[in-house]
């Protein structure tokens, strides 16, 4: 393996995984699928012409692999397992949790259209025209799909 793959993957695996996860709900299914990005990339990085940057370009193959295995026979249902962020009190956490849990339940029961919209606009701060590159959709579907959906996650996450 080369240097460059190992910083590749030192640097972008995790991203790529829960990425990959918010499509499959699945942690092993991502990992799979995140093996498989590296892979294509190992095998095809003299193909990258830098048109954008590296993680952009690893994230729209975890896209195109996630749906790939979404329309496979390997779909399986997943659990969400929330990631902590420190550890102020146990009741803060339990709540914290319960909180990321219901706002993720949310998320994923949105049609994989729109999710995958919102997961690129809100977790990563795409624009929506990097958006509508990476998932080669129109600009207005964009627009739309994050006017509209965000709306509802919004009203779902109050008191968040």
């Amino acid at each position: 393996m080369t240097e460059h793959l190992k910083e590749v993957m030192n640097a972008y695996g995790e991203y790529c995984i829960r990425v990959a996860y918010l499509y499959v709900k699945d942690w092993a299914a991502a990992e799979e699928i995140v093996q498989d990005v590296f892979l294509a990339y190992y095998k095809q990085q003299h193909q990258f012409a830098g048109r954008s940057s590296v993680k952009t370009y690893l994230v729209k193959i975890t896209v195109h692999k996630s749906h790939d295995y979404l329309r496979s026979w390997k779909r399986k249902v997943g659990f969400f397992m929330p990631i902590k962020s420190g550890t102020p009190s146990v009741e803060a956490i339990k709540i914290q949790q319960e909180q990321q849990s219901e706002l993720l339940e949310a998320l994923l029961q949105l049609p994989v259209k729109y999710r995958e919209v919102l997961l690129l606009h809100y977790y990563d701060d795409y624009k929506i025209r990097e958006i509508a590159d990476i998932l080669q959709v129109s600009l207005k579907h964009g627009k739309n799909a994050t006017c509209a959906w965000s709306r509802q996650i919004k009203n779902a996450a109050k008191g968040f």
